[in-house]
């Protein structure tokens, strides 16, 4: 994608977004990129969204959705490692540790809601929030300080929808608990755990592949995701969309 003209990623992303959206702000969002390591092969959960959609419908995508302010209020067992809490406070416009944390909370709350895989500890928990009750009910304490932000993404001008993703990754033995009948939203229709490479040729959204491809270089350097390392940032400047590390 690095390197392409508004021109070319329209063309390129249309069949990934509904385009002619009026101009906006793009919104707070967290993804998570779950990861599953069986012997040398890395997994990777994907879920497709339904067609009805106008953002990415039909696609397979990782877990996640737009950051609520309310997640920042919610008690956790561990915040986030200080690194990666820096790094995140970078990206947001009020640099607070508040708001990065919202943003990493909205990513563990979407994956609950999405896939039924709570992160954190098992422990007694109690909150007001109807969002987080489901993770009092079955007594797990969101915790944060396994996640790793691996990259950053603006979607272009031009969509129906506009967000400001931070990817994080975190390992299938960060999830506390798995629902057998999965989350309470429809988001996701399908739920898949593909190898990376399998996982590069489904039908995801071009920006799906190229972070995934990120990953897949990263972890052949860094397979424990050590806190603290340069992030790609995917966003477009002067009608070119550009790769620059944070």
């Amino acid at each position: 994608m690095e390197g392409l003209s508004r021109a070319q990623l329209d063309k390129a992303e249309s069949k990934d977004f509904a385009l002619g959206g009026k101009p906006m702000r793009p919104r707070d969002a967290g993804t998570l990129m779950l990861l599953d390591r069986a012997g040398d092969t890395v997994r990777v959960l994907l879920g497709r969204r339904h067609r009805r959609h106008a953002f990415m419908p039909g696609k397979f995508v990782f877990p996640g959705g737009r950051t609520d302010p309310a997640d920042a209020r919610i008690a956790i067992e561990a915040g986030l490692h200080p690194a990666e809490e820096q790094r995140l406070i970078d990206t947001v416009r009020q640099r607070t540790a508040s708001r990065a944390r919202a943003i990493a909370m909205s990513a563990v709350r979407e994956t609950y809601e999405e896939a039924g895989l709570m992160i954190g500890r098992r422990g007694a928990f109690d909150t007001q929030s109807p969002q987080w009750r489901a993770f009092a009910e079955h007594g797990v304490r969101p915790a944060l300080d396994r996640l790793r932000f691996v990259a950053r993404a603006i979607t272009p001008p031009g969509r129906v929808r506009r967000f400001d993703t931070r990817f994080l990754a975190a390992w299938r033995d960060d999830v506390a608990l798995e629902l057998a009948e999965g989350g309470p939203t429809d988001e996701l229709e399908e739920l898949v755990w593909l190898p990376l490479a399998e996982a590069m040729r489904a039908d995801i959204p071009l920006i799906t592949k190229t972070v995934l491809g990120d990953l897949e270089k990263r972890l052949a350097a860094d397979p424990a995701l050590e806190p603290g390392r340069p992030v790609p940032f995917y966003h477009m400047r002067h009608n070119k969309f550009l790769r620059d590390e944070i």
